[in-house]
């Protein structure tokens, strides 16, 4: 007998190494630093590596540092985030028509500021919405994020699938709120836990595209 796919009805995304490359941000960010690019890189692939908020690695670059304020500074300076077409996956959009098609709901809920809200809704994505950690005031991989998206999305918990590349802010925390989790195997963090038990354990799938999702689900 041929198992069913589970009853989903809303897929979430996370946005960084999920639908988006990293690359340009992290480049910007190095040289607004003033640093080598590729130490940047590595900084960030040691905290990754020992279980750490990537945010972590700016600190050995500039102790002290205040991101947000920083972050303040290079929009001022007109050097601030951007987000186009480019930086997009080339799965993103397919996965996402095509999950729509079916009649899944589908939306984007990250850890990002207000201001990449703004530059992911300027992309016209195929979704049913987007919010950011940035507007709820709440990131991952607190619940009460979770709890928001169990709010923002059709369903019940157990219906609502989150996908991201981060086993402790994506993965985990989102089976801990009651939703199923997917893990997708790109960007540093996909790579390093695809195969970590401790996303074995949450029964995530673990998936090479994201257009792998649309035979992976049914919404009813």
């Amino acid at each position: 007998m041929i198992e069913e796919p589970p009853v989903i009805r809303s897929v979430v995304f996370d946005v960084g190494e999920t639908l988006l490359d990293d690359t340009r941000e992290f480049q910007a960010w190095a040289d607004w630093l003033s640093v080598p690019r590729h130490t940047l890189s590595a900084l960030v692939g040691i905290v990754v590596a020992q279980g750490r908020n990537n945010a972590e690695a700016f600190q050995y670059l500039r102790p002290g540092i205040d991101l947000t304020a920083e972050r303040e500074r290079r929009e001022a300076a007109g050097l601030g985030e951007q987000i186009g077409e480019a930086d997009l996956y080339a799965d993103v959009r397919p996965a996402m028509t095509e999950l729509r098609r079916r009649g899944v709901w589908v939306g984007v809920a990250g850890n990002q500021t207000v201001r990449a809200a703004h530059l992911l809704r300027t992309l016209a994505l195929p979704v049913d919405a987007i919010a950011t950690s940035g507007e709820w005031q709440v990131a991952k991989p607190d619940p009460l994020f979770f709890a928001r998206v169990v709010e923002f999305a059709p369903g019940e918990p157990s219906e609502i699938l989150y996908v991201g590349d981060h086993r402790d802010y994506d993965v985990t925390a989102a089976h801990a709120a009651g939703l199923r989790p997917a893990l997708i195997k790109r960007g540093p963090w996909g790579h390093l836990w695809a195969d970590d038990p401790a996303i074995a354990d949450t029964g995530a799938w673990v998936l090479e595209s994201l257009e792998e999702l649309a035979d992976l689900v049914r919404p009813s």
